[in-house]
Protein backbone atom coordinates (compact mmCIF):
# COMPACT_ATOMS: atom_id res chain seq x y z
CA UNK A 1 0.00 0.00 0.00
CA UNK A 2 1.07 3.72 -0.74
CA UNK A 3 -0.04 6.74 0.02
CA UNK A 4 -3.22 7.78 -2.43
CA UNK A 5 -4.25 3.92 -2.39
CA UNK A 6 -7.79 2.96 -0.99
CA UNK A 7 -7.25 0.06 1.61
CA UNK A 8 -8.97 -3.35 0.65
CA UNK A 9 -11.99 -4.62 2.21
CA UNK A 10 -11.11 -6.31 5.27
CA UNK A 11 -13.18 -8.21 8.40
CA UNK A 12 -10.62 -8.17 11.97
CA UNK A 13 -11.50 -9.13 15.32
CA UNK A 14 -11.62 -6.40 18.02
CA UNK A 15 -10.58 -7.33 21.28
CA UNK A 16 -14.07 -7.08 22.58
CA UNK A 17 -15.05 -9.72 19.99
CA UNK A 18 -16.63 -7.36 17.61
CA UNK A 19 -16.22 -7.54 13.91
CA UNK A 20 -14.19 -4.66 12.51
CA UNK A 21 -14.70 -3.89 8.78
CA UNK A 22 -13.81 -1.34 5.94
CA UNK A 23 -17.81 -0.46 5.86
CA UNK A 24 -17.69 -0.19 9.76
CA UNK A 25 -14.61 2.33 9.51
CA UNK A 26 -16.21 4.38 6.22
CA UNK A 27 -16.78 7.62 7.03
CA UNK A 28 -14.11 8.21 9.84
CA UNK A 29 -10.40 9.18 9.22
CA UNK A 30 -8.48 6.42 11.15
CA UNK A 31 -4.72 5.46 12.26
CA UNK A 32 -3.94 1.34 11.68
CA UNK A 33 -0.35 0.85 13.16
CA UNK A 34 0.34 -2.50 13.04
CA UNK A 35 2.90 -3.66 15.64
CA UNK A 36 4.87 -6.77 16.40
CA UNK A 37 3.62 -8.41 19.74
CA UNK A 38 1.61 -7.71 22.70
CA UNK A 39 3.39 -6.87 25.91
CA UNK A 40 6.75 -6.62 24.23
CA UNK A 41 9.11 -3.21 25.04
CA UNK A 42 8.48 -1.28 21.97
CA UNK A 43 5.11 -2.41 21.30
CA UNK A 44 4.33 -1.25 25.22
CA UNK A 45 5.44 2.03 24.82
CA UNK A 46 3.89 2.54 21.35
CA UNK A 47 0.39 1.57 22.73
CA UNK A 48 0.69 3.82 25.65
CA UNK A 49 1.63 6.55 23.59
CA UNK A 50 -1.59 6.17 21.06
CA UNK A 51 -3.38 5.67 24.34
CA UNK A 52 -2.46 8.55 25.71
CA UNK A 53 -2.55 10.65 22.75
CA UNK A 54 -6.16 9.51 21.81
CA UNK A 55 -7.95 12.59 23.36
CA UNK A 56 -5.83 14.54 21.17
CA UNK A 57 -7.03 12.20 17.81
CA UNK A 58 -10.29 12.43 19.01
CA UNK A 59 -10.68 15.85 18.94
CA UNK A 60 -10.02 15.85 15.35
CA UNK A 61 -12.04 13.07 14.58
CA UNK A 62 -9.59 10.55 14.21
CA UNK A 63 -10.02 7.05 15.26
CA UNK A 64 -6.81 4.54 16.58
CA UNK A 65 -6.69 1.17 15.82
CA UNK A 66 -3.63 -0.99 16.89
CA UNK A 67 -3.32 -4.09 15.00
CA UNK A 68 -1.23 -7.74 15.32
CA UNK A 69 -1.12 -11.22 14.95
CA UNK A 70 -1.90 -11.74 18.78
CA UNK A 71 -5.22 -13.45 19.76
CA UNK A 72 -8.16 -11.71 21.05
CA UNK A 73 -7.70 -13.10 24.45
CA UNK A 74 -4.09 -11.72 24.35
CA UNK A 75 -5.36 -8.56 23.07
CA UNK A 76 -7.93 -8.15 26.21
CA UNK A 77 -5.18 -9.05 28.74
CA UNK A 78 -2.61 -6.54 27.08
CA UNK A 79 -5.35 -3.88 27.23
CA UNK A 80 -6.23 -4.39 30.71
CA UNK A 81 -2.74 -4.66 31.86
CA UNK A 82 -1.87 -1.13 30.66
CA UNK A 83 -5.47 0.52 30.57
CA UNK A 84 -4.98 1.15 26.80
CA UNK A 85 -7.91 3.67 25.62
CA UNK A 86 -8.04 2.40 22.02
CA UNK A 87 -8.92 -0.40 20.22
CA UNK A 88 -6.54 -3.12 19.17
CA UNK A 89 -7.48 -5.69 16.08
CA UNK A 90 -6.09 -9.59 15.63
CA UNK A 91 -5.37 -9.92 12.24
CA UNK A 92 -4.91 -13.66 11.16
CA UNK A 93 -2.08 -11.63 8.86
CA UNK A 94 -4.48 -11.41 5.94
CA UNK A 95 -4.59 -7.54 6.59
CA UNK A 96 -0.89 -7.13 7.36
CA UNK A 97 -0.36 -8.89 4.16
CA UNK A 98 -2.69 -6.47 2.51
CA UNK A 99 -0.77 -3.22 3.95
CA UNK A 100 2.70 -4.65 3.18
CA UNK A 101 3.47 -5.12 6.66
CA UNK A 102 3.71 -8.84 6.71
CA UNK A 103 7.99 -9.35 5.63
CA UNK A 104 10.83 -11.76 6.28
CA UNK A 105 12.62 -10.47 9.25
CA UNK A 106 16.03 -11.71 10.69
CA UNK A 107 17.03 -11.64 14.30
CA UNK A 108 19.98 -13.80 15.71
CA UNK A 109 20.93 -15.16 12.47
CA UNK A 110 17.25 -16.33 11.82
CA UNK A 111 14.80 -15.36 9.34
CA UNK A 112 11.16 -15.41 10.04
CA UNK A 113 7.78 -13.71 8.75
CA UNK A 114 6.77 -11.00 11.18
CA UNK A 115 5.01 -7.63 11.20
CA UNK A 116 7.06 -4.45 9.97
CA UNK A 117 5.92 -1.99 12.74
CA UNK A 118 4.23 0.75 10.19
CA UNK A 119 1.11 3.19 10.52
CA UNK A 120 -1.06 4.29 8.60
CA UNK A 121 -3.43 7.32 8.36
CA UNK A 122 -6.60 6.74 6.45
CA UNK A 123 -9.12 9.52 5.52
CA UNK A 124 -12.83 8.63 5.64
CA UNK A 125 -13.20 7.57 1.80
CA UNK A 126 -10.26 4.83 2.66
CA UNK A 127 -8.08 6.41 0.82
CA UNK A 128 -4.09 5.93 2.96
CA UNK A 129 -3.22 9.99 3.35
CA UNK A 130 0.09 9.22 5.41
CA UNK A 131 2.29 6.51 6.09
CA UNK A 132 5.05 5.21 8.42
CA UNK A 133 7.30 2.41 7.59
CA UNK A 134 9.61 0.43 9.20
CA UNK A 135 8.97 2.53 12.63
CA UNK A 136 10.66 4.18 15.47
CA UNK A 137 8.93 4.72 18.54
CA UNK A 138 10.65 7.58 20.28
CA UNK A 139 8.36 10.63 19.21
CA UNK A 140 6.13 8.86 16.77
CA UNK A 141 2.64 9.10 17.37
CA UNK A 142 3.57 13.21 18.06
CA UNK A 143 4.81 12.76 14.48
CA UNK A 144 1.63 10.90 13.29
CA UNK A 145 -0.23 13.25 15.30
CA UNK A 146 1.18 16.54 13.64
CA UNK A 147 -0.06 14.77 10.63
CA UNK A 148 -3.66 14.23 11.42
CA UNK A 149 -4.67 17.62 12.48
Amino acid sequence: MQVGDIIPAFSVTSMTGETVTHDTIRGRRVIFYFYPKDDTPGCTTEGKDFSDALPEFEKYGVDVYGISKCSVKKHQSFCRKYDFAHTLLSDDTTLCEDFGVWVEKKMYGRTYMGIERSTFVIDANGVITHMWRNVSVPGHVQAVLDACC
